[in-house]
């Protein structure tokens, strides 16, 4: 039987619906972070392509909704980035912000999160309050903290002291110090003086000249980015380690050694939630990356990649973007990826995953382009980041209540 032309219009607009009902709001992830200051190689544009190739893994689309990266410039300071999350919930329907280096800054987006109800994945902010006092049930910690870096880096050289610390004044060099002091003196080391220095700071020679006069045999340097670069540089052209005087970078990336060089990085001990030239699963997602930024990804970058992947499939699993109901679903599952199998998210939102000790190469010993560093031990997880009843998280009390 022909249909009449009503009756065809109508059938027609019936098949359509499908279509329709599809969801067009794009789900919307902001990547907040450092994209032309000092710490824009570790974290920056990085990061950015980081978590596009999440979303380009993941499918492009979740729930039937598009997936969309938006990237901000928080210029290192917790009033910028402040404003930018807020306008990015209010204004632009952002579901979750990532990455944020700077603690600072990200202790203040902690507060937005918990606020507004919004998901916070750090992978490059470092301060182990995030997940002590300040844990917020909004708030996950992905690739490292202060604690840990301490566990790694403070513990391995205790003794090689006394140490003094040259810090970066702000939230994150303070926790970094205040971690790596107490895993010195728990290994029976000693701590004979610190001081602290702007961030973004050109001239280290003070600060430096402070150091080498107090007596340590280990400078240790408690900041990031180009600052620890710039420090390291510095010493060496004062002729501080061929004093006799060890330096130790208590937060170090892949692009910090490349940017001192071997030559004068050799030899030095770091931390890092992720290398790229593990095994044959970070040599491949990370030659993927070097293809698009020239640059092999720093433990960060790796890390917002993995959290982001991470939350994408929790929301595919519980069928929601609701918060709460998509945060207990990533801390309910396993992480596993090349990042991480295995990996844990406890209740005050730490990412419990392995971590590696390892040393820069000599000149001689390197084979290949960004072939900086060997292994020298796998640190388990539960080695690695502080015990859960230590931190002081309030979320932690409130489950031991229960």
């Amino acid at each position: 039987m022909r249909l009449s032309l009503p009756l065809a219009a109508l059938a027609a607009t019936l098949l359509s619906l499908p279509a329709l009902a599809a969801d067009p709001t794009p789900l919307r992830i902001g990547v907040l972070n450092d994209q032309s200051g000092i710490y824009a190689d570790m974290a920056g544009p990085g990061s950015v392509i980081a978590a596009k190739m999440a979303v380009e893994d993941f499918g492009g689309s979740v729930l039937g909704r598009p997936i969309e990266i938006i990237a901000g410039d928080h210029q290192n300071k917790p009033d910028v980035g402040s404003a930018i999350v807020t306008r990015w919930i209010d204004e632009d329907g952002v579901d979750v912000i990532a990455d944020i280096p700077t603690s600072s800054v990200l202790l203040a987006v902690q507060e937005i999160g918990r606020t507004k109800n919004r998901l916070v994945l750090a992978s490059t902010g470092g301060s182990s309050d995030f997940t002590g006092k300040a844990c917020a049930p909004t708030g996950i910690h992905w690739t490292y903290d202060t604690y840990a870096l301490a566990a790694g880096t403070g513990a391995s050289l205790a003794k090689d002291g006394p140490w003094f610390f040259v810090t970066a004044d702000y939230a994150f060099g303070t926790a970094l110090e205040r971690d790596t002091a107490k895993a010195v003196e728990k290994g029976g080391g000693k701590v004979v003086g610190s001081v602290k220095h702007p961030q973004g700071t050109s001239d280290f020679s003070s600060f430096l000249l402070q150091g080498q006069g107090s007596g340590a045999k280990l400078i240790a340097f408690a900041n990031a980015g180009s600052d620890t670069v710039n420090a390291i540089k510095q010493a060496n052209e004062f002729g501080i380690p061929q004093s006799g005087i060890k330096l130790a970078g208590l937060y170090l990336h892949i692009t910090d050694i490349h940017a001192i060089g071997l030559q004068t990085a050799q030899g030095l001990i770091l931390t890092q939630g992720f290398y790229w030239d593990l095994n044959d699963e970070t040599r491949a997602w990370s030659r993927r990356f070097y293809e698009k930024h020239k640059a092999m990804p720093t433990m960060g970058q790796a890390g917002t990649y993995s959290a982001i992947l991470h939350y994408l499939k929790a929301v595919k699993a519980a069928g929601t973007t609701d918060t709460a109901t998509v945060a207990a679903q990533m801390k309910a599952t396993p992480v596993d990826d090349f990042f991480s199998h295995g990996g844990r998210i406890r209740e005050d939102g730490r990412m419990v995953h392995d971590l590696y000790l390892l040393q820069v190469k000599t000149p001689a010993e390197q084979k290949y382009p960004w072939d900086y560093l060997k292994l020298i031990r796998t640190i388990p997880g539960d080695e690695a980041f502080r015990p859960l009843v230590e931190g002081g998280c309030p979320l932690v009390r409130q489950q031991a209540a229960k």
